[in-house]
C-alpha cells in the first residue's frame, strides 16, 4: 500500500518485511533532532495562532504615555510560571500582589523567588535606572515603569516598589477579563506584545469617601482601596467627622466615638472605626502604594462631637443628634481655649495613626464663623497641623486665611473663575482640583438616576472626563495643582454596591485625567477603551452603571443597581433610596 505524504516532507521508502529482510537502517540522530524541532515548532505555530491576544497593548486605562506594539511577541503564560522580583522587600510584596491576582483565576500556583539565579517568565525588577519616559526630571517619575512583553518573558521595571505596582495594574488590564474572576477558568493567558513606557502626569490621585454621613464597614473601605489601586489612584481621602457622626476613635476623648458615632442619616446604628480598624485601613492601602489622607472637619459639621462634648458648644449646651442633611449650622466655639486642646488632642491622636503627611482639617461651610473668628480659628488649627509635622489641607474656604508652608486648598468649585483661591496661590498655597460639576461622584449620570443629587449639574462620564487641571481654574498655573480628587459624599449612599454604582464608569475617566498627558487623552479613544472594563468589572462583582455613552459588549439593558454580591442588575429597595432625605438644603460641597 502506498502513502501520500504531507506536502514539504520527504517521504519514507518502503521497507522489506518477512525472515530475509535485511535489518532497517537506523534513523541518524540529526534526522530524529529535527523531526523535534519542527514538531515543537508547528505546535509553538499552531498555539500562536490559538491564542491571539484578548486586548491591544493601548487598550489601558488610564491611557500610558507610550505604547509600542509587537504583535508577532505575544506571552502565553505558562501554568509553571513563577514570578521573579529583585531582592527588596517591598519590590517583594508587589510581587505578592501579582501572584495574588492572577492565583483565582489561572490556578496556577506561581510561587514568588527573587530574581537571581532563575530569570523566569514574569519579572519585577526594581532598578535605580529604570526608564521613565522623556521627562525623566518630573516629580511623577517617581511612578513610572516600563513594561516589555516579549514571547518568553513579561518585565516590569521601575525605580520604586509604586512604580512595580503601577506596572502590575497595567499587565492585570493586558490579560483577558477572566483574570478577574474569583474561579478558575479554563483558557490561555495571553499579554499583547510590546513595550509600555509610563509616568503619571500629577503626583496627587484621588478619591473621598465620606463615611460620617452613613458609616461604612473596614471591609468596604478596604475594596474602595482595591478600586481606587486598580486605576492608579493614589489617594484616598476619608471624611471622617460631620454633623450626622464622629467615625474614629480617639483615646483622650472617648465619647467622640462611643456617643458620636452612634447615628447617621435617616437613623440606623452608625459606628466608628478603632485604633485597630484604623490601622488595618492604613496598612491595607499602603500595600496599595494608596496614602490615606483623613479629615477631622473644623469649626463646622461638628454637631456629633458637640453631642459628645457640649463643653465645646457655643452656649455648652449639647444639641441633640442630628440624622437629616442641612449644613451650616454647628460650630466649636472659637473663642474657648478648650477648643483648642480638642482640636489639637484630635489631631495629634489621626496623625499618630496616619504614616501619610496630610491632614484634613475641613474649614467649609461654617456660616456661623465668620470673618477673623473664622480666619483666626483656621490659622490655629494650621500651625497645629504644622507643629505635627504634617501638611495642612482644607477646603478652599480656608483660602483668606494666613500661608504655612506647603498648603494645599481642596478647591470644590463649578465656575473656574475664583480669584480667592487664585491669591491664595500667589501667596503660596497649592491646589487639588475636585470641580463639583465635573469630578463630584455623588451627582447623578441622568434625570433617572435613582441616587445622588443633582446641585452642581449631571455628571455622565463625558463631562467626568471632559475638562484639564491645568488650565481648570482662572490664575492659577499647572505648577501649583497637586492632582486631582473625586470625592463621594454618601447623604443617599447606604452601601457598597451603591458607592460603586456611583463610582464606575466615571471613576476611570478621572484617572486619566488625573495620570495621562493631554497627548495620550481623547473621549473616543477613551470610551472604546472603557468599554472593554464592563466584562472585568462583572468578573469582579463590581456593581456599575452602563451607561449609554459607552459601547459595552452585551452590555445589559438600562440604569439600574447592579448586586455585587450576586452579580446581578436590580433596582435599589425602597429602602435603599436615600432614608432621611426630608431636608431641602443639601450638603453643596
Amino acid at each position: 500500500m502506498s502513502r501520500t505524504p504531507r506536502t514539504g516532507v520527504a517521504p519514507v521508502p518502503e521497507q522489506p518485511s518477512g525472515p530475509d529482510a535485511a535489518p532497517a537502517p537506523a534513523v541518524p540522530p540529526t534526522v530524529t533532532l529535527a523531526a523535534g524541532t519542527l514538531a515543537r515548532s508547528a505546535a509553538q505555530a499552531a498555539g500562536r495562532l490559538l491564542t491571539r491576544p484578548a486586548v491591544g497593548l493601548g487598550d489601558v486605562v488610564p491611557a500610558p504615555a507610550s505604547v509600542r506594539p509587537q504583535p508577532a511577541a505575544d506571552f502565553v503564560l505558562p501554568a509553571d510560571a513563577a514570578v521573579r522580583v529583585s531582592a527588596d522587600a517591598d519590590a517583594r510584596e508587589v510581587a505578592g500582589h501579582l501572584a495574588e491576582l492572577l492565583r483565582p483565576a489561572t490556578g496556577y500556583p506561581l510561587p514568588v523567588a527573587d530574581l537571581p539565579p532563575a530569570p523566569g517568565p514574569l519579572q519585577l525588577t526594581l532598578s535605580a535606572a529604570a526608564p521613565h519616559g522623556p521627562a525623566a526630571t518630573v516629580p511623577g517619575d517617581a511612578e513610572g515603569y516600563r513594561l516589555d512583553v516579549g514571547t518568553d518573558v513579561v518585565r516590569i521595571t521601575a525605580g520604586t516598589a509604586a512604580g512595580l505596582f503601577h506596572g502590575v495594574q497595567t499587565l492585570r488590564q493586558l490579560l483577558p477579563a477572566a483574570v478577574e474572576s474569583r474561579t478558575p477558568v479554563a483558557q490561555h493567558w495571553v499579554v499583547p506584545g510590546g513595550t509600555i513606557v509610563d509616568r503619571p502626569r500629577f503626583p496627587y490621585r484621588g478619591a473621598m469617601l465620606d463615611v460620617a454621613r452613613h458609616f461604612f464597614t473596614v471591609e468596604d473601605v478596604c475594596r474602595v482601596i482595591d478600586h481606587l489601586a486598580r486605576y492608579k489612584l493614589n489617594h484616598l481621602h476619608l471624611h471622617l467627622t460631620d454633623d450626622q457622626g464622629w467615625r474614629i476613635a480617639v483615646d483622650s476623648w472617648p465619647r467622640l466615638a462611643t456617643v458620636g458615632g452612634r447615628g447617621q442619616v435617616g437613623g440606623g446604628p452608625g459606628g466608628w472605626y478603632t485604633a485597630a480598624d484604623y490601622r488595618r485601613i492604613v496598612g491595607h492601602a499602603a500595600r496599595r502604594h494608596v496614602t490615606v489622607v483623613p479629615e477631622v472637619d473644623l469649626p463646622g459639621h461638628t454637631n456629633a462631637a458637640l453631642v459628645a462634648y457640649p463643653e465645646l458648644a457655643p452656649g455648652r449646651v449639647a444639641p441633640p443628634p442630628y440624622t437629616g442633611t442641612e449644613v451650616g449650622f454647628s460650630y466649636v466655639d472659637p473663642t474657648a481655649e478648650r477648643t483648642y486642646d480638642f482640636v489639637a488632642d484630635v489631631l495629634g491622636e489621626v496623625a499618630a495613626l496616619t504614616p501619610g503627611p496630610w491632614l484634613h482639617i475641613g474649614g467649609d461651610e461654617a456660616y456661623k464663623v465668620k470673618g477673623a473668628s473664622y480666619t483666626g480659628f483656621v490659622e490655629r488649627a494650621q500651625r497645629i497641623v504644622a507643629g505635627l509635622g504634617r501638611t495642612v489641607v482644607g477646603w478652599h474656604q480656608i483660602a483668606p486665611a494666613g500661608q504655612v508652608d506647603g498648603r494645599v486648598l481642596q478647591w470644590w468649585g463649578t465656575d473656574g473663575d475664583d480669584p480667592t483661591v487664585a491669591e491664595a496661590v500667589r501667596r503660596g498655597a497649592r491646589v487639588i482640583l475636585s470641580p463639583g460639576n465635573h469630578a463630584y461622584l455623588d451627582m447623578k449620570y441622568a434625570p433617572d438616576t435613582p441616587i445622588g443629587h443633582d446641585w452642581a449639574g449631571l455628571i455622565d462620564v463625558h463631562r467626568a472626563y471632559h475638562w484639564d487641571p491645568a488650565t481648570h481654574l482662572t490664575g492659577v498655573p499647572v505648577e501649583a495643582v497637586l492632582g486631582v480628587e473625586a470625592p463621594l459624599w454618601t447623604e443617599s449612599v447606604t452601601s457598597l454596591a451603591e458607592i460603586e454604582f456611583l463610582f464606575f464608569p466615571r471613576l476611570p475617566a478621572l484617572a486619566e485625567v488625573a495620570w495621562s498627558a493631554p497627548s495620550a487623552r481623547g473621549w473616543t479613544g477613551f470610551r472604546e477603551r472603557l468599554a472593554g472594563h464592563g466584562p472585568r468589572w462583572r468578573a469582579a462583582g463590581i456593581a456599575f452603571h452602563p451607561s449609554p455613552e459607552i459601547p459595552w459588549p452585551a452590555a445589559p439593558a438600562g440604569r439600574h443597581l447592579p448586586d455585587a454580591a450576586a452579580g446581578e442588575h436590580r433596582d435599589p429597595a425602597p429602602e435603599q433610596r436615600a432614608p432621611g432625605r426630608d431636608a431641602t438644603t443639601p450638603d453643596t460641597r
